[in-house]
């Protein structure tokens, strides 16, 4: 069969009935609209089309790729004709192979502007998603109801080669059950059946939404879920809570009437069983399964069980997505019946976007479970197993990984640490690319920017736009401001190796001559957040620590700033742990160990000012000679400007904190005053740079960000000022008032680390179960000659677990550990890295990181039994 597009200059070949799939045909309108907006070509341009399993492969095509989402294409000229050939592995293949077609279409703006010869594409990353919450009916209502916006925006998200769109309901508030819903008001689509569906045999409604208005809610859904398939991606619909009133003190918008306790199990079944027949495009559902669902801890498997029994017998297969937060056995149990892909979902980096590698290790915060008798008996019903034994599982990978297990694996990450600035760093989204599938993880989803804009009844008409009223503002196309973000994510999750050519046509279409600029100006800049989240963390909360606009915790005992109080078990930035401390000192572990003289291999405080100064010249050198050119160019570009001008100061800032912080910690173990007065100009230097931040953003940003109530969610730059003025005030006091002063003592100060080229751990591709590991630190003999002794450090790949150290010994060429049968004697992976001691320098860690900070700085061994995963 043989179409032509409108012009006849692109014309398509394919078996009878493959051009009329939804996929093909929406793919087939991404070329032929590239082409109708290109120029004139020398030749016309023939695409044949071809999939695995459809017939035989027709002649002069390549063979298809095995692996699902891939493609192969050869082309070739043709005398005055332009051939090119794809044979894909299934209609999501194909779609990526038409789509990529148009974008090249569309960056040359020449039809035949195709290279010819061979190409291969597949992808590392099963899973690729998007999650949009509904937060506000103020600000979401817009767009969840508008057609147009949709079209664009699944288009996009689509060409980037995420396979999966997840639609949030019922996340507004953080709890769903009895603790801190004081207030709690804007309840639309949060307890989300009476607002979509009449249910037969029950008279539960959402007061003030009528037939007419649970109709079209109902019809907007099924239309997102119909679009998103109809571009090749999943659609998964999250059902985040099951409460239907928030208890005493809650105002709610649209009070929930006809439900009652005796009746909320049977009818969130019935609605559930309601929704999965009237939108069969509904691939996944995602159930926050934990007690801020809505549904206490005590005697909560009965009621999953129903609701994991209406999936079941569904007549689909569905996947369902366990947010991991306190999930234990007993759930997952029930979670296994027929035609359910269980998974669970784990937070990536608490509910922050960190560096792209796991952490090795949690904070002991959360290593420590709260005892029944301190929760108390109400509590205890109510939380009692994510507060207690699987207090572990509140981030990261914690037990989950497991060889043996029977349910697959993501990650998510959570909109902690940057809401509103833009992001964009081919390094550091590649790296997700490489570490998302850590011990066989189907992938990654990213809460996109602006998530829950307008949460905790914060929402207000017409104003989820952060911009002010004038040029730079964007209305309902908010999302466009972040389509360089949704590009890199996207497609190095697809392939890390993906060629610079894949964003760099973007960036030319998008901002002309000053492309290249902006790709060098935002890639250092958007490290320095991500940073700052592993390195210092006050709270695992996206509601309690936003360090983009950072509410303020003071490096001296002397003010009292209770915001973190609930989620660290210090009031100042000396205790204040990473989220990583196996990895990274904090503050005041740093100034113990460096006035002792006893630095082991962590990474410092020190360098990680470093680090943040570091990105922020490099940022800062580019931006000095093209701020001119993006001031005088389009919108986009000033709103560029305008972020890599705060970016640059929250560098400055967070540098110039964790170095103040250093300061002050070893003037309170030495009595030595320089110190003392080296904090106090530290950290004025700091808040000068934080305060230039509001003369950046006046008239450009709105003066308060409502992404909810606290201090951190409903903030702006300007409000933090003042904390920070009493924390200096503070510190210049105790300074003005230290007499004298203590006698100088030696500091081991590290703010770099020497490289150590060329050393490397060497470990078996697999391990064998219950046979010794030999583990063995190699390199040129330069490097070895330079380290005195190798402490290894293991364990399984298990965040429950503590870490164990052995001594390496010296063997000819390096060092060398056997790990004994009884850890290998284990259904999980291992993981390991070596902290080598040098000759006059403190110890460094092997593998640790590199330059650009997007890889694994240990190691992760399989067993022999190790099948790849469970979906692939």
């Amino acid at each position: 069969m043989t179409t032509f597009d409108d012009t006849g200059r692109v014309s398509f070949e394919a078996p009878a009935g493959l051009l009329e799939q939804d996929t093909v045909a929406w793919a087939v309108g991404r070329v032929r609209a590239a082409a109708r907006t290109a120029d004139r070509s020398r030749r016309p341009l023939s695409v044949g089309l071809s999939v695995a399993g459809t017939g035989t492969r027709p002649e002069g095509f390549p063979e298809p790729p095995s692996t699902a989402e891939s493609y192969r294409t050869r082309t070739t000229a043709d005398g005055d004709a332009l051939r090119v050939r794809v044979s894909a592995s299934d209609v999501r293949g194909l779609s990526y192979a038409l789509t990529e077609l148009g974008e090249r279409i569309a960056a040359a703006r020449v039809v035949d502007a195709i290279a010819t010869g061979e190409e291969e594409h597949r992808p590392v990353v099963t899973v690729r998603s998007i999650q949009r919450a509904f937060s506000s009916v103020h600000e979401d209502l817009p767009w969840f109801h508008d057609r147009a916006f949709w079209t664009s925006y699944l288009d996009f998200l689509a060409t980037q080669r995420f396979n999966r769109f997840h639609l949030a309901l019922g996340m507004q508030y953080n709890y769903g059950a009895e603790t801190t819903n004081a207030n709690a008001s804007d309840n639309y689509l949060c307890f989300p059946y009476p607002f979509l569906l009449d249910v037969p045999g029950f008279t539960v409604r959402a007061q003030g939404v009528d037939a007419a208005e649970r109709a079209r809610n109902a019809a907007s859904l099924a239309f997102i879920a119909g679009e998103t398939r109809r571009r090749g991606m999943e659609f998964q619909l999250g059902l985040w809570n099951h409460a239907h009133d928030y208890g005493l003190g809650a105002r709610h918008s649209h009070p929930i009437l006809g439900i009652g306790p005796e009746s909320h199990a049977d009818y969130c079944a019935a609605a559930l069983r309601e929704l999965l027949a009237a939108i069969p495009e509904i691939d996944g559902i995602t159930f926050r399964v934990h007690y801020e669902g809505g549904i206490p801890e005590q005697g909560r498997v009965e009621f999953w069980d129903g609701m994991f029994q209406v999936v079941s017998d569904a007549g689909r297969p569905i996947r369902v997505d366990l947010h991991a937060k306190g999930l234990d056995a007993a759930l997952l149990a029930a979670a296994r019946k027929p035609d359910i892909k269980a998974t669970a979902s784990l937070k990536y980096w608490a509910e922050h976007m960190g560096l792209p590698y796991h952490q090795a290790s949690v904070r002991p915060f959360e290593r420590t479970p709260v005892s029944r008798a301190r929760l108390g008996e109400a509590h205890a019903a109510l939380m009692g197993v994510t507060e207690g034994e699987r207090r572990f599982t509140r981030y990261g990978y914690a037990d989950f990984l497991d060889e043996d297990r029977e349910m697959d694996v993501i990650f998510r990450v959570w909109p902690g640490t940057q809401k509103l600035l833009l992001w964009g760093d081919p390094v550091l989204a590649a790296g997700y690319g490489r570490c998302a599938t850590l011990g066989g993880a189907l992938g990654v989803e990213f809460c996109e920017p602006l998530f829950f804009k307008g949460r905790k009844g914060a929402g207000r008409p017409g104003e989820r736009d952060p911009y002010l009223p004038g040029e730079l503002a964007l209305g309902r196309d908010d999302w466009h401001k972040y389509r360089y973000t949704y590009l890199l994510w996207g497609r190095l999750l697809y392939d890390p190796d993906s060629p610079p050519e894949t964003w760099r046509r973007f960036l030319r279409r998008e901002h002309g001559e000053l492309a290249e600029a902006i790709e060098d100006l935002l890639a250092p800049l958007s490290r320095i957040l991500p940073l700052v989240t592993v390195t210092h963390g006050p709270s695992a909360a996206n509601n309690a620590y936003w360090p983009e606009v950072y509410a303020d915790l003071p490096i001296t005992p002397w003010v009292r700033e209770r915001h973190y109080a609930f989620d660290t078990t210090s009031t100042d930035w000396q205790g204040v742990s990473s989220f990583d401390p196996i990895l990274f000192y904090g503050v005041g572990e740093y100034a113990d160990d460096a006035v002792a003289g006893r630095l082991c291999g962590k990474y410092t405080p020190l360098e990680v000012a470093a680090w943040l100064e570091e990105f922020t010249g490099d940022g800062e050198a580019v931006l000095h000679r093209v701020r001119q050119d993006l001031a005088s160019a389009g919108p986009q570009a000033r709103r560029v400007l305008v972020d890599a001008e705060i970016l640059i100061r929250l560098g400055r800032f967070f540098a110039g904190k964790f170095r103040a912080a250093v300061a002050y910690a070893l003037w309170s173990r030495t009595g030595v005053r320089e110190h003392l007065t080296a904090a106090a100009d530290l950290l004025e230097r700091a808040h000068e740079a934080y305060a230039g931040i509001v003369t950046v953003a006046a008239g450009v940003y709105r003066d308060e960000f409502t992404f909810g109530h606290a201090l951190s969610e409903r903030g702006h730059w300007s409000e933090n000022l003042d904390a920070m003025a009493d924390d200096l005030h503070a510190l210049r006091v105790e300074r003005d008032r230290a007499t004298g002063g203590a006698e100088p003592v030696p500091v081991a100060h590290r703010a770099t680390r020497p490289a150590l080229d060329g050393v490397r751990l060497d470990v078996p591709e697999r391990f064998e179960r219950g046979a010794p590991l030999h583990v063995t630190l190699t390199g040129r003999p330069e490097a070895l000659g330079r380290i005195s002794g190798v402490t290894l450090h293991h364990r399984r790949l298990d965040q429950s677990e503590d870490w164990s150290r052995v001594r390496m010994c010296p063997d000819g060429d390096g060092f060398t550990a056997t790990l004994p049968a009884d850890l290998t004697t284990t259904s999980y992976p291992l993981m390991c890295f070596a902290e080598a001691d040098l000759t006059g320098e403190a110890p460094v860690l092997v593998p640790g990181f590199r330059s650009g900070l997007a890889d694994q700085p240990y190691v992760v061994i399989h067993s022999t039994t190790w099948k790849g995963g469970l979906s692939q």
